[in-house]
């Protein structure tokens, strides 16, 4: 079995994360080039997950400040603004975190979400199912029926001012998790005069059903997956689970196919345990 080169695999992430010697991000026509030139990214860093993130391609490999008025926050600012733009597709989708996708590779993801063209009936199969909770068929539904609302004024309206703060933040997860709701705006509102805006998916982008509907799902991670080990270089086949969520069985017979088209190959890291997959060109002398 071949082995991974790690200084090239060093000098293709420090490309893909937008390390130096690359220069920093610096503007928000620069931030979009990122995203698309990726497929999807995080906004943040993850801590225990290697994906490209936005925090990271404009202030460098060091953690999130706490402070406010840090240099690099202006991230915030881009992403605020974009909200109601239509240039990518924002919300908290991989390991339910804040991802940035490009509009291209958006169908791939929804093709993958348990949504079959149907916004009325869908949430309900699911509902119905146990796979959607109460708390998410409420805000839903409020939002189906109603049109877009900020986050107080939602969970008034959807009768979850009662709820724990960590049920409805869960339910709004859930609903990103699964594309069916997403943020489209933020509203001065509340005590931090701070909330986001939300509304349903096929109504702020009604093409993604249909330009999702010709994709099969084994389509769908292999076109992911391929942009996963693009931006990654190397990962193991844990790594993949852990981000995409689909299962072991599921996420094996997926990378087979990756495998079997050439563009990644099993490989072994050095000092490091595990199935290691890597592109072609990272492993070798």
């Amino acid at each position: 079995m071949k082995t991974i080169n790690l200084n090239r695999l060093t000098t293709y992430r420090a490309k893909t994360f937008n390390q130096p010697p690359a220069k920093r991000l610096a503007t928000p026509a620069q931030a979009l080039r990122f995203v698309n030139a990726r497929g999807f990214a995080y906004f943040w860093p993850i801590k225990g997950i290697d994906l490209p993130s936005l925090w990271t391609a404009v202030a460098g490999d060091r953690p999130v400040a706490d402070k406010h008025n840090d240099p690099a926050h202006v991230t915030w600012r881009w992403k605020d603004a974009a909200l109601d733009k239509k240039i990518w597709y924002y919300g908290k989708i991989l390991r339910g975190k804040a991802t940035m996708i490009s509009l291209e590779i958006a169908p791939y993801f929804y093709a993958l979400s348990e949504n079959y063209g149907s916004p009325e009936e869908d949430y309900l199969i699911a509902y119905r199912e146990g796979r959607l909770t109460q708390a998410s068929k409420q805000i839903y539904e409020t939002l189906l029926e109603g049109g877009a609302l900020n986050t107080l004024d939602l969970r008034k309206a959807a009768k979850l001012s009662n709820a724990k703060d960590s049920e409805f933040n869960k339910a709004l997860e859930q609903l990103q998790m699964d594309f069916k709701i997403l943020p489209v705006g933020v509203a001065q509102a509340g005590a931090w005069k701070y909330a986001h805006i939300y509304e349903i998916v096929t109504r702020h982008f009604p093409d993604l059903a249909e330009q999702a509907r010709a994709i099969s799902e084994a389509q769908a991670r292999t076109k992911l997956l391929a942009l996963y080990f693009a931006s990654v270089g190397a990962a193991q086949v844990r790594d993949v689970s852990k981000l995409f969520g689909w299962g072991n069985e599921v996420t094996k017979r997926a990378i087979k196919k990756l495998v079997e088209s050439g563009e990644v190959v099993e490989a072994e890291y050095p000092s490091k345990a595990g199935e290691w997959l890597a592109m072609r060109k990272l492993v070798g002398r």
